[in-house]
């Protein structure tokens, strides 16, 4: 969510800022309803204190015995005065925030202007595109069972068998150990969500269609990085603290409203998949750095497993709703001849942190924290790259040697 006295002062800077990235900010709707609210706060807390001087009378005329009638009729006014003039304001603030929160944060001055992915920019390249290797990764491996997954749930979920589930097991664990490692402290959390865990990292109210909610009033998480995040929510943190660096591993769950015939085949694009998230809260003044150090973090599970990869920063156009500056990861997919998408690291600079109320004290004075994330990486993308990338041809996938120690075999046989 934005500052409000952001947009008070610097309305007209922020709307162009905001149209880099194709949002339309009104500023007529935004100056009547912030007016209407200040106008009704004023209303209200006028008759709040003529109400609080009629009491301050009434008490004292009952003590001496006089007449309080004609003050019971006036405090009777205002009370029922106020009660109207309440409920209008709650009103007018409800709509207030439900405009604040349709808005996204604000690019970093640094991201490159774009209208859509075709526009973002290929920061480096890393690692040699050896394979010549053609076959998907359903084609290598009967142990990915994609109609079995239909029998059980529905299409786009996946079982994988034996030797398969093992190895996803050990880039799990493999993952992890690489993320403490890094300084990072395991969480194990909740695999659902209430809704104000998702309003604070901004899924809801905008993208309740991209959710599976339950039967009660949860959601089942679309990504580690809400509770991660919310276990912050509403605490004051110490400033010697920052940067904290959290992590998780969970399955992750989402309708993928809106991709209907993309990425039918395989472990592309699920329902259900295994990620690995990563999480830094901290200080305002050093969020880029930490935002380099994360996406660092993440690259190095792809040096270790020896994938080729490369890193792209997002255009203005192509940003999350709440990232002011996101660089994505994309591991070479031979069946595909493309890179793919397999993390994405953001700065949300205190967007999150002002609508979950994460803070901390600076000079002095209460401050909004900075929120970075990004994957650590998604667990099926990661197995499907090391699926075919490494597959000799003939019958085995080579097991990096980073990897052996985890999974307990230099080869994985296949079909």
């Amino acid at each position: 969510m934005l500052d409000t006295k952001l947009l008070r002062e610097n309305f007209d800077s922020t709307k162009e800022a905001l149209l880099k990235r194709g949002f339309h900010l009104e500023k007529n709707v935004f100056q009547s309803l912030d007016g209407n609210r200040k106008s009704l706060q004023v209303e209200v807390e006028s008759l709040q204190s003529a109400r609080n001087k009629l009491s301050s009378e009434f008490g004292e005329k009952k003590k001496s015995g006089e007449s309080t009638d004609h003050l019971k009729k006036q405090v009777d006014e205002i009370n029922l005065s106020l009660k109207t003039k309440e409920e209008e304001l709650n009103k007018l603030s409800l709509e207030l925030n439900d405009f604040l929160m349709g808005i996204p944060n604000i690019p970093d001055e640094s991201v490159p202007v774009g209208k859509d992915e075709n526009e973002n920019v290929v920061i480096e390249q890393f690692g040699e595109i050896l394979t010549s290797n053609k076959l998907d990764h359903l084609e290598i491996s009967e142990e990915i069972d994609t109609e079995m997954a239909a029998k059980l749930a529905g299409s786009r979920f996946a079982v994988l068998k034996g030797d398969m589930a093992k190895l996803q097991r050990a880039l799990i664990s493999f993952m992890l150990d690489n993320a403490i490692k890094n300084g990072y402290q395991e969480y194990y959390v909740p695999f659902m969500a209430n809704e104000d865990s998702l309003i604070g990292t901004g899924q809801l109210p905008k993208f309740e269609e991209d959710l599976f909610r339950t039967s009660e009033k949860l959601f089942l998480i679309p990504t580690a990085e809400v509770p991660l995040t919310n276990i912050f929510r509403n605490e004051f943190i110490d400033h010697k603290d920052l940067p904290i660096k959290v992590t998780s591993h969970t399955p992750c769950f989402r309708s993928e409203a809106g991709s209907y015939g993309k990425d039918t085949r395989g472990l592309i694009r699920q329902h259900q998949f295994e990620k690995i998230e990563l999480v830094q809260i901290t200080n305002p003044d050093e969020s880029m750095a930490c935002l380099d150090s994360l996406l660092s973090n993440a690259c190095e599970v792809l040096d270790l497993l020896d994938l080729p990869y490369q890193i792209i920063e997002l255009c203005s156009g192509d940003l999350g709703f709440s990232s002011c500056k996101t660089f994505d990861i994309e591991v070479w997919m031979p069946s595909q001849n493309k890179y793919r998408e397999i993390s994405s690291c953001s700065n949300f600079s205190d967007f999150q942190a002002r609508r979950a109320n994460i803070k901390f004290k600076n000079d002095g004075k209460n401050q909004f924290v900075h929120t970075i994330n990004g994957s650590g990486l998604a667990v099926g993308r990661t197995l499907i790259a090391l699926i075919e990338n490494n597959y000799d041809g003939k019958n085995k996938v080579v097991i990096p040697k980073s990897l052996v120690p985890y999974f307990g075999s230099e080869f994985l046989l296949v079909n």
